[in-house]
């Protein structure tokens, strides 16, 4: 079956390349009243039937273009687009290869003149700012904003709908200038249909005040605002869907967006049993972000698009509630709310297995857990914006989240030495609750002074954290062929930890040179307090009540962290380059109090240099590099600092460092893009390199005879880290319908970390070497075939003879195709295909990931039927293998299995005037 596809699609291509006809197109483009060069100006080329895009280019700096392709027509449609100027309009005869059509001269445009062409420039660039129009290209006709999204010169949309421009990750998208749904992109993406937007535009991320002031944004980060058609912003559109499966499997959602011009209000509620975010409409995971992927924090929570649910990589239930609103009260205060509630409850078992590594011998520890978590989480957001007048402005965004959870847990798990005779061995189970509470409000107050560039801005951020739980645990630990006592535990623990942030800061911006050279004067300054109380009682064996205080195991801490930190930035802007450099002295004080020990307080000043330079050069509108450098300083934790014995964990005993020194850390770092919007080929590369002078580490002592473990902390020199990838890609067109994209791409990594094993120092380097090919073949509304394979090459050496090397091999393949026709199905498979050739015996070492979805769209596209299958082949497994400086591990869990499920979808829309979903728009980019 999947070679007849692949030569399917390899015939279709070669018949649309032998019918087609190539031409290429040039000329110079310059202006009329000063004969300049126009760079970055738009050529496009439209069918003269039906207005549908052909291809498009940009001119050089020269003024200079050339636009090639292949098409049936006899004659099309030439247009010159560049902003502030009148569009170019000219019918060409595609008769020959090879067509100069000289120099053109466009004149300024001006406001009175009668407009004949109304521009459709398929990309405008102005500026920092890349504009598409969405009037141009054909999609099938229920596109959301993804699929617009993946049609972008430039842009990338993975399977999770993580979304990068030229190589650079989108960290916002917003509609009209607003978040749509707080900070989560993919609700954006794949619940506003493509319909309702008329321009999509990328940006440098900004803050509200960075807009305001014209200051540079975050240019490793991009922003992507979406705006609606006029005749849009008003009416009801939405989204209701059901569907049960086999395992008693289940999901349903429901979103409804009311649009009434500035006023916008949204509300979605979701849920199933199926891992998913609670937002699936039974479809191809499209709707509110759905999708079968996941991933875990490091407090071992399901993270979904920036979202927790559930506790573990097991099975998880879902539901969520939520609710966005935004409006402008008035001609100076706009408002943006948000709520949003997610309930969960995850099943999960975890076997694991570790080869722990020591200079002189190894040891084997093999553990078997079970878990069952519930938790609820709420969070509010408000925003107000309050433009006083064009030269001032406050932000105010207060923020509430509470969060409640409980959680059953249980342990086995051995230890065996060298000799494979089993040394200690361990049960554990607990039950535990908590409540957490968590208060935070950001305050901007911005004022400009003069058209110079000159700004005064203060900033305050405050936040209060509250957490409150119980924990009833019983555990054993039994040491065996030693004389070690075993530890026996049935204990209740009170935990109540406190957290008050205070963060202040206050900038003036002097020019230097109007517009183009600043000077920053800043002073920021904080001030963190933090609780610790942790109450452990012993059950008393003659009342049965827990009311025996254990001093081992409390604690009563007071942490305290202070900075002051003024600061000088220099900043430079050209037209084609920018520069900054910033120096800041940080005078920081941490102070520890112990009120049940306390001889044990430590109050430590630290002063430290930090540094902070960018370079940013734009070559053309086609190209541009950045590379830059920092120093940054890190004072270590309070677990690190405080010599407060922890003897929670009876195989490790902890103890703190009160002689640690901060971090200083070293960060070189630089990137260069490239997209030829001609070609259609991209270039994204990017490298960086790490240094860490008194870096924190373990430093761990194994007693040879229980396999006890004492750690503490010290500092060290030498660790570093180098990371580098480039990525390529290039689209081939056969005709306007037919297309093949390929992507190749290289990432590469090399860790060096100095270590202590039983007081030995060594240094471990981790080396890994991930060679990544892709392709996409599109024929619209016929089909889409998309396969990737990756190989991840791993090395771990040391530099001691005691250690042996250690070498492994990932294989990962994915398959994703989809087909549409007959008309009105889409049928749409995601195959996987994972090899972990190293994995310990017993773990599963390769699977096939099998999901299938069958869509039926009926009632002029509004009602859709889905019969979706999960994991076909039931060949799914998490199995992975993990090597560390100082253990090999490998790790499997559980994981969902096969079902079937059936799912209907019913979409409403009264937008604009039409209000038909099943309109067959185009989308272009302007």
């Amino acid at each position: 079956m999947k070679k007849l596809i692949f030569f399917i699609a390899l015939f279709s291509v070669a018949i649309s390349f032998s019918q087609s006809k190539s031409f290429k197109i040039s000329g110079k483009i310059l202006s009329e009243d000063n004969k300049d060069p126009l760079e970055a100006a738009t050529i496009y080329l439209e069918r003269v039937k039906d207005s549908s895009l052909v291809t498009y280019t940009i001119s050089d700096k020269e003024g200079l273009f050339e636009i090639a392709d292949e098409t049936y027509d006899e004659k099309l449609n030439l247009y010159i687009d560049y902003v502030g100027y009148q569009t170019y309009f000219k019918q060409i005869i595609i008769n020959k290869e090879v067509i100069d059509i000289g120099t053109i001269e466009l004149g300024i445009s001006n406001a009175l003149d009668e407009v004949v062409i109304k521009s459709r420039s398929p990309i405008t660039i102005k500026k920092d700012t890349l504009e598409f129009n969405v009037k141009s290209f054909k999609t099938k006709k229920d596109a959301n904003v993804e699929d617009l999204l993946k049609q972008l010169p430039g842009v990338e949309v993975d399977e999770a709908g993580k979304i990068t421009v030229n190589g650079k990750d989108v960290s916002k998208i917003l509609v009209n200038g607003k978040p749509f749904f707080g900070d989560d992109p993919t609700i954006t993406t794949r619940n506003l249909t493509k319909d309702i937007i008329e321009k999509v535009q990328i940006t440098d991320t900004k803050t509200k005040s960075e807009a305001f002031t014209g200051e540079e944004g975050d240019k490793e980060n991009k922003t992507i605002n979406l705006t609606i058609k006029e005749e849009n912003n008003k009416g009801v559109f939405g989204r209701v869907s059901a569907g049960g499966g086999t395992d008693e499997r289940y999901e349903f959602a429901g979103m409804v967006n009311v649009f009434d011009n500035d006023q916008r209000v949204s509300v979605l509620a979701g849920g199933n049993n199926t891992n998913s975010p609670g937002f699936s409409f039974g479809e191809i995971q499209k709707m509110f972000g759905g999708g079968y992927s996941m991933t875990m924090n490091s407090s071992g929570a399901f993270t979904i698009d920036g979202r927790s649910f559930g506790n573990g990589e097991g099975i998880t239930t879902s539901q969520n509630v939520g609710a966005n609103y935004a409006d402008v009260l008035s001609d100076k205060v706009e408002i943006n709310a948000d709520y949003f509630f997610s309930g969960s409850s995850s099943d999960n078992e975890t076997i694991t297995e570790r080869e722990n590594i020591l200079p002189d011998s190894r040891f084997f520890s093999d553990s078997r857990s079970k878990s069952l978590s519930d938790g609820n989480n709420h969070s509010a957001n408000l925003g107000f914006d309050i433009e006083i007048d064009s030269t001032f402005l406050i932000n105010i965004n207060p923020s509430i989240k509470w969060s409640t959870s409980n959680r059953s847990y249980s342990e086995d798990e051995e230890t065996r030495n060298e000799a494979n005779e089993l040394t200690n061995q361990s049960t554990t189970a607990s039950f535990s609750e908590s409540d957490a509470k968590n208060f935070g409000n950001e305050l901007e107050i911005t004022k400009r002074f003069g058209n110079k560039g000159a700004f005064l801005k203060f900033e305050i951020d405050t936040e209060y954290n509250t957490n409150e739980s119980s924990d009833f645990l019983t555990s054993e630990t039994n040491f065996l062929n030693s004389e070690e006592d075993d530890v026996i535990r049935d204990q209740f623990t009170n935990s109540e930890n406190k957290n008050r942030n205070f963060r202040a800061s206050a900038t003036y911006r002097m020019p230097l040179i109007a517009k183009e050279l600043f000077l920053d004067f800043e002073y920021r300054f904080r001030d963190e307090n933090r609780t610790n109380l942790r109450s452990t009682f012993d059950r008393d064996d003659v009342t049965n009540q827990y009311d025996d205080f254990n001093l081992d195991l409390s604690t009563d801490f007071e942490y305290l962290n202070q900075e002051n930190t003024p600061s000088l930035k220099l900043t430079y802007r050209k037209e084609k380059w920018s520069t900054s450099f910033t120096t800041r002295y940080v005078f920081r004080t941490l102070e520890n109090k112990d009120f049940l020990r306390p001889d044990l307080d430590i109050k430590r000043n630290f002063q430290a240099l930090e540094l902070r330079s960018y370079f940013n050069y734009r070559f053309s509108e086609k190209s541009s590099m950045y590379t830059g450098y920092s120093l940054n300083n890190r004072p270590p934790s309070l677990t690190q600092l405080q010599p407060f014995q922890n003897v929670n964990n009876p195989l490790n005993t902890i103890t703190g460092n009160p002689n640690l020194e901060p971090t200083n850390s070293h960060r070189l770092y630089m990137g260069y893009n490239a997209f030829d919007f001609q070609k259609k080929t991209g270039i994204y590369s990017y490298a960086s390199v790490n240094f860490d002078n008194n870096a924190v580490v373990s430093r761990t002592i194994v007693d040879p005879e229980t396999l006890k473990r004492t750690t503490t902390y010290a500092n060290v020199n030498g660790n570093y880290d180098v990371y580098g990838n480039i990525n390529y890609s290039k689209t081939v067109k056969a005709d306007s319908i037919r297309s093949i994209k390929f992507d190749i791409g290289m990432g590469v990594s090399l860790n060096q970390n100095v270590n202590f094993n039983n007081e030995v120092q060594y240094k471990s380097n981790v080396s890994s070497l991930t060679p990544s090919l892709g392709l996409r073949f599109t024929w619209n509304k016929v089909l889409e075939l998309r396969p990737r394979y990756r190989l991840t090459f791993s090395k771990n050496t040391y530099d001691i003879d005691t250690f042996e090397d250690v070498n492994f091999a990932r294989h990962d393949l994915d398959l994703n195709f989809t087909t549409f026709i007959p008309k009105d199905f889409e049928w749409t498979n995601n195959i996987d295909f994972a090899y972990n050739p190293n994995v310990a015996e017993g773990f599963q070492k390769s699977a096939w990931f099998w999901n299938s979805t069958l869509a039926y769209s009926f009632l002029k596209d509004k009602a859709v039927m889905t019969l979706k299958v999960y994991d076909l082949l039931n060949q799914n497994t998490n199995a992975r293998r993990r090597a560390t400086n100082n253990y090999i591990e490998d790790r499997q869990s559980t994981v969902l299995e096969q079902y079937f499920m059936l799912s209907f979808s019913w979409k409403f829309n009264s937008l604009g005037s039409k209000g038909d979903t099943s309109s067959n728009s185009m989308f272009i980019l302007d």
